[in-house]
């Protein structure tokens, strides 16, 4: 039986995220957790942290806007402001199993500067 709600795990993780604590993250993810995106297509989680970990912190805040659970699911609504001033809103689909993190699955929104829409470059 998991010892946290799905929503504290999310924020635990998103937290961790912004604050580039990857050990943390690390922590949290399962041995076969899986990150699926627009670019990625379920990939492991050495590839994860890979291609997805920032250098340095990317992201002036994260806030959580909505987290609906379902049993050892549950979709997040976040709103990130990155270090260069760009917003975007993002949904997540987060797959549990107990208190790990197995699956991520991110669906993209549209990016704003100054509260202006920026059109993002599509991928090849």
């Amino acid at each position: 039986m998991p010892g946290k709600s799905r929503a504290e795990l999310i924020r635990g993780y998103l937290s961790a995220y912004q604050a580039n604590n990857k050990a943390a993250v690390a922590a949290v993810l399962a041995d076969d957790f899986t990150f699926t995106s627009p670019y990625d297509d379920a990939i492991d989680r050495a590839t994860y942290f890979e291609r997805c970990w920032p250098d340095s912190p990317a992201f002036s805040s994260i806030v959580i806007e909505r987290i609906c659970e379902d049993e050892d699911a549950a979709f997040v609504l976040y709103r990130c402001e990155t270090a260069d001033g760009k917003t975007f809103r993002n949904t997540e689909l987060h797959l549990f199993h107990d208190d790990r993190l197995r699956a991520v699955e991110v669906y993209f929104g549209a990016s704003y500067r100054d509260g202006v829409f920026v059109a993002q470059k599509p991928s090849s």
